[in-house]
Parts: structure tokens; C-alpha cells; sequence
């Protein structure tokens, strides 16, 4: 009879208390709204080069030496790893307060009871044996075990866990990101070192051909054919293509650097290919559907993890409101001598007992994470749409590049070959004197600057083939 009426009590009290706590404060949610296109170009082609990894991507010896030592030495790298392993450790932690918790427990001790006090007048006026008295001061010994365990009835635990596990495949896709961007940083630096190399060529070339022109100058005016002046100008554009050198060394010095500290190294020599850097061609680059996007780009994964533990966030929060019960036990065994510890059932103890809790008033705070995981949960949705939407957007800048560099390089060269040829001819023009020296030296200038730029644009054509691959989200498999 008493046992029904303590479940009737608990029933009401239960009842009572869910009642009143469920009553949770309305929020406006949002759902995500990414409708990709169907297609960049109007094609169908699902073939995505994305799928390659990048050691068949880049088939340079060099630069996937450079990637592979990058990828085990950079720093911020792996300080990424370490965060990682943090976030593993979170979803070991919330694990475990949905489970069990047991422990044990060993004490020793003595107590002394005050003559005026309660339970020290008793002791005084109660006649007692001499030898059946109790020890005084009274030790006490104990050994045992305990158990705690929260009920999770709201899945509350359960649902924090899940989203620590969430952010921590979050932080998974986090690490795929940085490697992409790492690769395509190692590549584009790469890229940009032999470009510097080249261009040095190119004017160590041209100062061989200023110094040709500048010693024919001075024999024409040996022969009162020119005068002083054309003399120093020759030498001065010679001196201007000479000190030009020494600017681009810096920047291959610069470069170098950048690379070494990527790589996780002090400063030291990069071993790079000799090959022209416009003899490489661009193989064609296959963007697949917008829709694959949403498996490649690590980022776009992450922000999908990141709003799925945002939504597990509000749910947790959601279930504060609500009752909790919680349920302590104990067992073992406690005396004032320690040679009574193993008499049983004398020496026997144990508890069982079981806690309900709800807020019911100033609810402030449980209110205020309410409504701040339901903000961050709004929050994720527009990252999540704004993720993808800037991959599809450099997807779409990075095939118009390709196209427009192309067409852009054509001319180029085109033009580089007519400013080459022209330098023949102005020389040979100068020389029989249909042509004076201002027009030779601004030949040469304007064909030094047009191969720069050709070199230039070949780097981009390069940079461009680098770049769409990360956009694409290759790189990180």
C-alpha cells in the first residue's frame, strides 16, 4: 500500500512538473534553401576532375616532392590535426554522461562528540556496559562503491553527443580544406618560381643582345655616323635590363621562402624543373555538375556538419526545459573497527535514490541558450548556403578564366614573335641608318615587356588549372 502510494506521488509529481516545464518559448526557424544549377555550360558531363587525386594531378616530380613534404611538416597543419584530436575527445567526453558513472571509494577516520551536544547528553546518560562501550574518540572505516546515472528520457545527452560527434567530422572536413587550399598554395607558388626563372632567362638574354647593340653603337660613332648621345642611351637602357635582374632574383629569393615555410623549413634551395614554362600546356579541366559539389568541396561539407550541430544544439537546449531524473546508488561496507568490515550483513550498508528536478520559475538562462542555439542554428544555414554558392561562383570564374587566358595567351605569343623578328629588323635598319636609335631601343623594350607578359600569362594559364582544381574541391583525397 505505502509502495503504490509513493508511485502515485512520484506519477503526479512527474506529471506536474512536465506540464509546466514544457512549455517552451516559440522561435522562428529557417530551413536551407540551395537549389544548384543544373549545369556550368549547359553540359551534362559528369566527369569531374575534382576525382583525381592530386598525386595524378600534378605530375611534376618536383612540385608533388615539395606537396608530400608539406603535408607531413606544415605547421598549421598540423596544429589542425591536434584540433582534431580535441574534438575526438569532446565525443568521448559527452559519451560518457549518458552512461553510468561508477566508482569507488575508501575512508578513514576518527570522531569526537562534544558532552553538550544532543547526541553526546544521550551517550552520558545512557548506562552502558564498561566493555560494551563505544570507543571514544570513535573511528570510523569505510570501503565501498557508488553509481550515478542521469535518466536520459529527453535524449538530451544523446543528442549532445551527436553533436559532438558532428563537429568533430566537421573538424575532419576542416583538415580536407586546408589540405586543398595547401596543395593549391604549394602549386601556385611552384608555378610562379618558374616563371620567375624564365623571365630571369629572358633578360639575361636580352642583356646579351643590348651589349651586341650597344657595341655597334659605339663603332658607329667611331665612325661619325651617331653621336654621344645614342651612345648613352644604349647604355643606359643596358644598365636599366641589368638592374632589372637583380629585382627578379629577389622575388625568386621571396618565392623560394614562401615555399620553405610552407613546407615547415628554414630557408634553403628549391629543386624545380628547367623545363621553358611555356612549353607546358594546360591539360582541359572537366567541371562535372554543380550538384557534385556538395560531395567534393570539404568547406560545403563542413558548413553541413556545422548546421547539423547547430540543429542536435537547439534540441539540447530545447530539452532543459523539461524534467530530469537522475538515480544515485551505493554498496559497501563501514565500522568503527577494521576488523568488523568483513562481517556481513552488520557491516553491510547501501543506498538507492532516485531525484526528479524542473525549472519552474526565472527560467532566464535556460530561455537565453534557447534562444542563442536557435540563432547559431540560423546562422549555419546561411553559411551553409553561402558555402555553396561561392563554390559554384568560383567554379563559374575559373572556366571563364581558362577560356578567356587561352584565347588571351594565342595573341600573345603572337605578338611576342612579330616584336622578335622586328628587333632584326630595326638593327639591320639601323645600321644602314634608315632607322634611328629610338626606334631600336623602344623595339627592344617593347619585346622584352611582351615576353614578360607571355610568361606572365602562362603562369595564369598554369595558376588558373591550379585553382579550378581546388575549386572543384580536388586536392584533399
Amino acid at each position: 500500500m505505502y509502495k503504490k502510494l509513493v508511485y502515485q506521488s512520484l506519477g503526479v509529481a512527474f506529471a506536474a512538473l512536465t506540464f509546466s516545464a514544457c512549455k517552451t518559448p516559440a522561435v522562428v526557424e529557417k530551413t536551407v534553401n540551395t537549389p544548384v544549377p543544373a549545369s556550368y555550360n549547359n553540359s551534362q558531363d559528369t566527369t569531374n576532375t575534382a576525382q583525381v587525386q592530386w598525386k595524378q594531378y600534378f605530375t611534376d616530380p618536383y612540385l608533388s616532392a615539395l606537396i608530400d613534404t608539406a603535408l607531413q611538416h606544415n605547421q598549421e597543419l598540423n596544429i589542425t590535426l591536434q584540433e582534431i584530436e580535441v574534438a575526438k575527445n569532446e565525443v568521448r567526453a559527452t559519451k560518457g554522461e549518458y552512461l553510468p558513472a561508477v566508482g569507488v571509494r575508501g575512508a578513514a577516520g576518527v570522531d569526537k562528540v562534544a558532552r553538550y551536544t544532543n547526541i553526546g547528553a544521550m551517550e552520558a546518560n545512557t548506562n552502558i556496559d564498561r566493555d560494551k562501550e563505544m570507543p571514544e574518540p570513535l573511528p570510523d572505516f569505510l570501503v565501498g562503491a557508488y553509481a550515478t546515472w542521469e535518466v536520459d528520457i529527453w535524449n538530451k545527452l544523446h543528442n549532445a553527443n551527436k553533436a559532438a560527434v558532428a563537429r568533430y567530422l566537421s573538424s575532419v572536413e576542416g583538415k580536407n580544406f586546408m589540405v586543398t587550399n595547401l596543395v593549391s598554395e604549394i602549386a601556385n607558388s611552384y608555378y610562379e618560381l618558374l616563371a620567375l626563372d624564365n623571365q630571369l632567362a629572358i633578360v639575361q638574354q636580352n642583356i646579351g643582345i643590348q651589349t651586341n647593340a650597344l657595341e655597334t653603337v659605339k663603332l658607329q660613332k667611331q665612325a661619325a655616323k651617331v653621336t654621344e648621345l645614342a651612345v648613352r642611351k644604349f647604355e643606359a637602357e643596358l644598365l636599366s635590363t641589368q638592374s632589372l635582374q637583380y629585382e627578379i632574383a629577389q622575388k625568386i629569393t621571396e618565392t623560394e621562402n614562401r615555399l620553405n615555410f610552407l613546407l615547415g623549413r628554414y630557408p634553403q634551395p628549391i629543386q624545380r624543373s628547367t623545363q621553358p614554362l611555356i612549353d607546358m600546356v594546360p591539360e582541359r579541366m572537366q567541371a562535372g555538375i554543380p550538384a557534385q559539389l556538395l560531395q567534393n568541396r570539404p568547406d560545403i561539407k563542413q558548413a553541413e556538419l556545422d548546421l547539423a550541430a547547430a540543429r542536435l544544439d537547439v534540441k539540447v537546449a530545447k530539452a532543459r526545459f523539461y524534467p530530469s531524473i537522475g538515480i544515485t546508488a551505493g554498496i559497501g561496507f563501514q565500522a568503527f573497527n577494521p576488523s568488523y568490515l568483513i562481517k556481513s550483513p552488520e557491516s553491510l550498508l547501501y543506498s538507492l535514490a532516485g531525484d526528479l528536478t524542473a525549472p519552474l520559475i526565472n527560467r532566464n538562462a535556460i530561455k537565453a541558450t534557447y534562444f542563442s542555439a536557435n540563432a547559431k542554428q540560423i546562422q549555419a544555414v546561411y553559411n551553409y548556403e553561402r558555402a555553396v554558392l561561392n563554390a559554384y561562383i568560383e567554379v563559374a570564374n575559373q572556366l571563364a578564366r581558362n577560356q578567356n587566358l587561352a584565347k588571351s595567351y594565342d595573341l600573345k605569343a603572337r605578338q611576342v614573335e612579330a616584336l622578335t623578328q622586328s628587333i632584326s629588323i630595326s638593327n639591320d635598319l639601323f645600321r644602314s641608318a634608315r632607322a634611328d636609335y629610338m626606334e631600336v631601343l623602344l623595339t627592344q623594350r617593347d619585346a622584352l615587356e611582351s615576353k614578360f607578359e607571355l610568361i606572365e600569362t602562362k603562369m595564369q594559364q598554369m595558376s588558373a588549372r591550379v585553382t579550378i582544381y581546388r575549386a572543384l574541391g580536388g586536392g584533399w583525397n
